[in-house]
């Protein structure tokens, strides 16, 4: 099973991550936990870059879709075949978002990874309003870096929303308490996936 955590920074994603994880180990099943921009050679580009100023839209996505063949190839395909539950912290909807913003097509992102990316059988959508993230990020001792300004994170909320009618997908309000998201979490993939439900 492939479990996606998406929205914006600010909204729990690797905190609910680890809970799930910790849920679905607690039933017996083997966990791979992940995130993106994984920790490889264009990963760590991608890191970099958002502190020491941004590529351009193409060379950033290009490096997004290297490090994505790279994560699907070497660690998710394989995992998947195993048959182990893997839950990512970001794929390649984070990529639509992003790069979305900044004036690129989503609907072409989303072709050229699903190219070669597995669909996910559960898309969970962390949703938070714009000011609420903000605070969230300051409270945890980070400056918004250049991933993180307010019209940016407006229109990334806005594309990662477009995605709530995906059959696999559910967003679920993260204003909640940590434990109150977690639960939500649990029920949305309890629910069939993408596919049980094509079975």
């Amino acid at each position: 099973m492939l479990i996606v955590l998406e929205g914006t920074d600010g909204t729990g994603k690797s905190t609910q991550c680890r809970l799930l994880g910790e849920w679905f180990e607690s039933t017996g099943r083997e966990v791979v936990l992940s995130r993106e921009p994984t920790d490889g050679p264009w990963g760590r580009r991608l890191r970099e870059s958002a502190a020491t100023g941004r590529l351009s839209p193409e060379e950033e996505l290009d490096c997004f879709l290297e490090d994505r063949r790279e994560h699907v190839g070497q660690l998710i395909r394989p995992a998947l075949d195993a048959g182990k539950v893997v839950i990512l912290d970001r794929y390649y909807f984070s990529t639509m978002a992003y790069q979305g913003s900044r004036g690129l097509d989503p609907a072409a992102i989303r072709r050229r990874n699903e190219a070669f990316a597995p669909l996910p059988d559960h898309l969970i959508l962390l949703d938070l309003p714009i000011d609420d993230a903000l605070r969230r990020i300051g409270a945890r001792g980070d400056t918004a870096n250049e991933f993180e300004q307010r019209e940016a994170l407006t229109k990334c909320r806005e594309i990662f929303l477009s995605l709530r009618d995906e059959p696999f997908a559910t967003v679920i309000d993260s204003r909640g308490s940590v434990e109150e998201v977690q639960q939500a979490i649990r029920a949305a993939v309890a629910k069939p996936g993408r596919e049980e439900g094509a079975a």
